[in-house]
This record gives C-alpha cells, structure tokens and sequence, in this order.
C-alpha cells in the first residue's frame, strides 16, 4: 500500500507541469499582477505608458476628441442635471427602502451579505481560497470551514441573542471543533463563569488544533498568512478570556501567569490590552513592584495610553506620600518633591480622562460597564473606577489626595482647549459617542467647560457694539445722526422742564419773602 501511494504521487508529480520560476504557482492573478508591479517598477510602466499616449496622439486624435467633449458637456442645459440629480435620489432612495425592508426581515444588510459572500472569496478571505487543490479530504475539508466561516460571520452580525446562539450550535453540528461558536456560547448562552470557563476550555483546545494548522501553511500564499492572523486572534482572544474567568473565581495567580505567558508569545499583540488586565490583578495582589515594571513597559511615549495606565501610575506616585499628607501641613510648608510628583502624576491622569475622579470619589453613582467603551470617554472611567476603586480605597489616603489635587488639572491646560498639555486636546465627540454606549437612565458625564471671567464678556460686548455702531454711521449717515440727537435728548433736560422749574422756584421763593415779611 505504501509504495502504491508512493508511484501514484510520482506519476501525478511527472504529469504535473514545472512550475514557473520565481511565481509561486498557488498564487491568484491578483498577486501574480502585484508581485511583476513591484519587480519591474511602477515608474517605468508609468513612462511608457506616458510615453504611448504621447506617440498616439495624433492618429487616436486625442485633442479632437477632447474638445468634442468639451462642446458636449457645455451644450448641456441645467434640465439634464436636474433630472440627473432627480433619477440619482429616487435610485437611491429605492435601494435605502430596500435595505430597510431587507434588514428587517433578515437581520442583516443585503450589500452587506452580498460583499461576504461573493466578493471575499475573490479576495481570498475565506479558508477555500488557501486549500490545496487535489485532495479530496482537504477540498472537503475546506467546504466545511467555508461553510463554518459563513455561518459565524452571520451569527456575529445578528442582532437577536438566540438567532446568535443557534447559528453557534448549527456551526458545531458542521464542525465539533469551531472555537468561534464556543466562545459565542460562553459569552452569550453562559449564565455563570464556571459554565463560561468550560466553553472556552473547549475553544481553546479547538483553537489550538487550529492555529497550529495554520502555522504549517503560513508561507505557502497571503491567504494563508492571513489565515494564521486570524487564528492567532482568535487563540489570544480565548486565553484572555480564560485569564479573567480564573481571575473572577479567585484564582489570581493563575491568571496571571495565563497573561504573562500571552504577552511573551504574543508581543505585537498590544491592542488587546492584556497588560492592564495584568495591572488589574497585580493590584489585587498587592504586588505593587511588578505593577511598576509592566508601567515601566508600557507606559510609554510612543504607545498609546488608557486611563488604566495614567491613574495606575498616580496610584503607584500617591502611595508613596498618601498616608502622611495633610493639606493643612502641605500649605504651611509646602510640598516635597515626592508629593509634587504624586500631584503631577494625578494631573496628568485627570488631563487624559477627567470623568474618573467623580466616580472614585463616589461623587457619581456607579452603573456595570458597558460591552464596548472610548478612550477617554465617560464608558472608559465607569470601567476603569468599578473595578479600581477598591485599589484606591486599599491604599490609605490615596482618595484624600485626590479629592485635595484633580481640579486643580483644569487651572493647568491653556484655554482654549484645543492646546493640550500633555496630551492631544481632549475630543468634543466623546459625549454623543458615550451617549450611545451607555443605558439612556445615565447621566453622561462631559468635560469641564472653563468659565471666562466677566470682565472678558464685558470687553467683548462694548467693541462688538462700538464697532457695529462705527458701521452704521458710516452707512447711514443721516439716521444716525437723527437717532444720536434723540439719545442725546433723552440725557438733556427739555426747555419746557426747565422754565416750569424755575417759575415754580420763584413763586417758593415769594411766599417765603411774604412769611417773613409779615
């Protein structure tokens, strides 16, 4: 049977043709078109095709032509573009009514569901475009992953819980060993963390089978490289899950060896924020040397910053001075150098997200975190402050600090707002954005708005009105001068008033002449 096997590849490999040198044979003609673009140089294909349309010009008679459009498009009338215009909104309009009706019906966009399942084949998104053709069992092999991919896909985008949840189990009736329909099931059909933890057990060990198949086809074609991205995210998404379930059943240790064992594996991987999961535990821990050395990481210039970061790194600076500061003692003798650095730390976090500090200090009433949240937004200090806050109220005085130090953040930033600190000016987009992510009975917290002193107001209103009536009469001339005449009137006594007054003076002072007279 084995030297069956083995002729039967030899013959297929003599009937086979040699490939081409220097082209991979499994690549499309897309790539093939890239790779001979990048080998000759987009430059010279640009001068010669320059060069062509110059050498033509004359017998494609390129300036007739051109000028015949000319004419063409002047001679149209601005009846065309209002038709143009009207046949263009009722196309649109057409097609708007029929996503709606399409979208409600089905639960998903039709363009949408179109582009998933036509063109991404052709762009070599599904695990189809990178089988290897011959096999039968790879050829079915793939049928059933394409099919898995179309499902999940559909499953991620409804909107309706248990439609999630039964294209979740329909996948695993195609493939016992989808990881996405686990992870779907432990996050959506879980109603504990211990059921949660099985499922992704289960993921993870499907996850594993597949990321290590991806690894063996990872340089055979883009599409497979692309393939083990999308496994790797997957793998790394279910271990981090795994961390925090061990993290919620008390198992902190565990934890943090599952993250710190996907932050050696996986460094690139930064966007998904293991490292302030990693702080969180550590916190719990009290093990405050190793919160330092992952700040000392990635509490950098160059990478990006979150509230977890920035308020960590006040908490570490207020820790050290917390317990003896008095705000009394501190303006009769000043501040130290470790307390200016403890304030400077708390500044620098209340300028990157201001709305944590009126939930640690429970001047805001707390609500569960959303699904998603927005850097330095009103969702990202409710995530940060539910599962922070014991942190601070472990460390003695840390909170005293803080209430005694954060508005002083807003005397600190230049006016206007569009010139930050230490940071990129604070958005103004934040609040319609956490509008929509938080519950309706929320009451969003927005930035702080800097009140301008009234002298400020004052000045403004008098050179506004100064210039306008400067306008006026140099516009107007005539009724101007009428109207300053009858403003001036108003001021100055009327002669009718004043001889009145004086006759009724001189007949006060004739009675009194007469009083004393007599």
């Amino acid at each position: 049977m084995a030297d069956g096997g083995g002729s039967g590849e030899a013959a297929a490999a003599r009937a086979s043709p040699a490939p081409v040198p220097g082209l991979n044979p499994t690549l499309g003609w897309r790539e093939r078109l890239r790779a001979g673009l990048a080998g000759t140089g987009v430059s010279v294909w640009l001068v010669a095709g320059l060069g062509l349309l110059y050498a033509l010009r004359i017998p494609l008679r390129l300036c007739e032509n051109l000028a015949a459009v000319t004419v063409f498009l002047n001679s149209l009338t601005p009846k065309f573009y209002v038709a143009l215009t009207g046949t263009s909104s009722l196309i649109s309009g057409l097609i708007f009514v029929f996503e709606w009706w399409y979208f409600h019906k089905h639960g998903t966009s039709f363009i949408e569901q179109v582009s998933v399942s036509h063109l991404q084949p052709l762009m070599g998104g599904t695990e189809s475009s990178i089988s290897e053709p011959g096999s039968p069992s790879r050829n079915r092999e793939s049928e059933t992953s394409r099919q898995n991919l179309s499902v999940m896909q559909k499953a991620w985008r409804e909107r309706n819980p248990p439609a999630r949840i039964k294209a979740a189990y329909q996948a695993l009736e195609l493939n016992n060993d989808c990881a996405t329909a686990y992870v779907l099931l432990a996050e959506e059909e879980a109603t504990t963390i211990v059921d949660a933890e099985k499922l992704f057990k289960q993921a993870l060990k499907a996850g594993e089978t597949i990321y290590r198949q991806s690894q063996q086809c990872q340089h055979q074609s883009p599409q497979h490289e692309a393939q083990l991205r999308r496994d790797t995210n997957v793998l790394v998404y279910i271990k981090r899950r795994l961390a925090m379930c061990a993290r919620k059943l008390g198992r902190i240790r565990e934890a943090v060896k599952i993250m710190r064992d996907l932050m050696k594996e996986f460094p690139p991987l930064t966007m998904l924020n293991i490292h302030e999961n990693l702080l969180e535990s550590l916190l719990e821990l009290q093990a405050y040397a190793d919160v330092q050395a992952v700040l000392a990481k990635y509490d950098d210039i160059s990478l990006p910053k979150s509230a977890a970061i920035c308020y960590t790194a006040a908490l570490l600076k207020t820790r050290t001075v917390s317990e003896k500061f008095s705000p009394e003692t501190a303006s009769r003798r000043g501040l130290s150098t470790a307390e200016i650095n403890a304030v400077e730390a708390i500044h620098r976090a209340v300028e990157f997200n201001p709305h944590v500090p009126k939930y640690l200090l429970e001047m805001k009433s707390l609500i569960l975190p959303p699904e998603h949240i927005l850097k330095r937004g009103d969702s990202e200090a409710i995530a940060y402050a539910f599962f922070h806050l014991q942190h601070w109220k472990r460390i003695e005085g840390a909170l005293n600090l803080l209430q005694c130090t954060w508005e002083g953040t807003f005397r600190m930033i230049p006016h206007p707002l569009e010139k930050g600190h230490l940071f990129y000016p604070y958005p103004s987009c934040t609040e319609m954005a956490d509008r929509e992510l938080l519950p309706t009975f929320h009451h969003v917290s927005v930035y702080p708005k800097k009140e301008l002193p009234l002298f400020i107001h004052f000045t403004a209103g008098f050179c506004s009105s100064t210039a306008m009536i400067a306008i006026l009469t140099h516009q107007f001339p005539e009724i101007m001068g009428i109207f300053a005449k009858a403003v001036l009137g108003l001021w100055r006594p009327q002669p009718w008033a004043s001889s009145g007054f004086e006759e009724n003076t001189q007949d006060l002072k004739s009675e009194d002449l007469g009083l004393s007279s007599g």
